[in-house]
């Protein structure tokens, strides 16, 4: 019962709620709006739809549309130099994770000097504060997954160092976040599996985390709670608009164990393969650790309270050991047909793991700091040798 909650975004929650946001008091007259590289925001008419609602607002923007599903250094800076070229005051980011994430980063950059890696500690991080405010934030999130439109957090890679590591504090949450189930349908069958495990291991490594407390305790049961009982309808029917409310919900929920509580050592040995490998999706490095990530920290029997809370809360009600948590996973995985994803297929080097060991200390190595029970590099070598197929 010792803990600090700030949670200063404004959230606006729920099917239609787009449509909303030209009602709220806006940040800016100008904003640059940041969206992916690629054209879902477009063809599916979210864009336009903010568009208007801007309009609406008399606010003018100005788009950058270069970001990857894997965020790197050099469009933050990029997006920055935009910003102040065009005298943007607020920033929007549209999109899954890597365009909320790269919003918050280039709003960094875009009041700062020098480059985005002197302010990031880990790594060749040179960890120097950040002397002026960032601009403000807008996150409207179409995907349900890092819950990163009410944390503070933002991960992007040193494309030229392969390194992936995160970064924010308290003045980098958004100002407003839009979690409008409706723009959410579109996402693909794969996807949305993928997503919905990013917000599952988001709650439970804050679940497990040195750093859990009652607040975040409460949303994450709650998220895994939702996910147990909707994702795989959200996956096997992307139109269920009550199943993608529930992972939307979740998703957001996940966000606030982020804000409350943190992530663990999976994040970092996740980082480090999709630092060196940028088509490998987040969320499906993930679930390929997951199996052996969970299955350490369950048999080294300091945790079976909490993996037993947890596998209840994904609907195993009769959970009794640690093990029944991961067997829930294991399960959850199989019917949301993610379950034979192999490190082969993204070309990660079975003949040289060390080096995501060792990328995954250097890097993000803070977060092991923070695991419930010791996790050195012999055991994440062997985590990832058992995940490799």
């Amino acid at each position: 019962m010792n803990f600090n909650y700030q949670m200063p975004t404004k959230l606006l929650f729920g099917k239609g709620q787009l449509n909303n946001l030209h009602k709220e008091d806006l940040p800016g007259k100008k904003a640059l709006i940041v969206v992916s590289s690629g054209k879902s925001v477009k063809k599916y008419g979210y864009l336009e739809r903010l568009e208007k609602e801007l309009e609406k607002a008399n606010v003018q923007y100005v788009i950058f549309d270069k970001i990857l599903p894997n965020p790197i250094k050099s469009h933050v800076m990029e997006g920055a130099l935009l910003a102040r070229e065009e005298k943007c005051d607020f920033v929007i980011g549209l999109g899954g994770g890597s365009s909320i994430d790269s919003a918050k980063s280039i709003s960094v950059m875009a009041t700062n000097e020098g480059d985005y890696w002197d302010y990031i500690s880990g790594g060749t991080g040179k960890e120097k504060p950040v002397k002026n405010d960032p601009l403000k934030v807008i996150a409207i999130t179409t995907t349900a997954g890092t819950g990163t439109e009410v944390d503070p957090w933002t991960v992007i890679t040193n494309e030229d160092t392969n390194e992936k590591i995160g970064f924010g504090y308290e003045k980098t949450f958004p100002s407003i976040a839009v979690v409008d189930p409706e723009l959410m349908l579109s996402v693909p069958k794969k996807l949305t599996a993928y997503q919905g495990f990013d917000a599952l291991f988001h709650s439970t490594e804050g679940y497990l985390n040195k750093t859990a407390n009652t607040m975040s305790d409460i949303y994450a049961l709650k998220a895994i709670e939702l996910i147990g009982k909707s994702l795989k309808k959200a996956v096997l029917n992307g139109n269920d608009i009550e199943a993608r409310s529930d992972i939307a919900l979740a998703n957001t929920l996940s966000g606030f164990v982020e804000s409350t509580s943190g992530c663990t050592s999976e994040h970092s040995i996740e980082h480090a393969l999709s630092a060196y490998h940028q088509d490998l999706t987040h969320g499906a490095g993930l679930i390929m650790i997951s199996g052996a990530y969970y299955t350490f920290i369950a048999k080294s029997g300091k945790c079976d309270d909490r993996m037993v809370e947890m596998a209840k809360a994904l609907g195993k009600k009769d959970a009794k050991e640690s093990m029944d948590f991961v067997k829930a996973l294991l399960e959850l995985q199989r019917d949301c047909e993610v379950n034979d994803l192999k490190m082969s297929d993204f070309n990660i080097d079975k003949d040289n793991l060390g080096k995501y060991v060792k990328n995954a200390r250097e890097t993000m190595g803070g977060l092991f700091l923070v695991d419930p029970i010791e996790i050195n590099d012999e055991a994440v070598l062997n985590i990832l040798k058992e995940s490799y197929r």
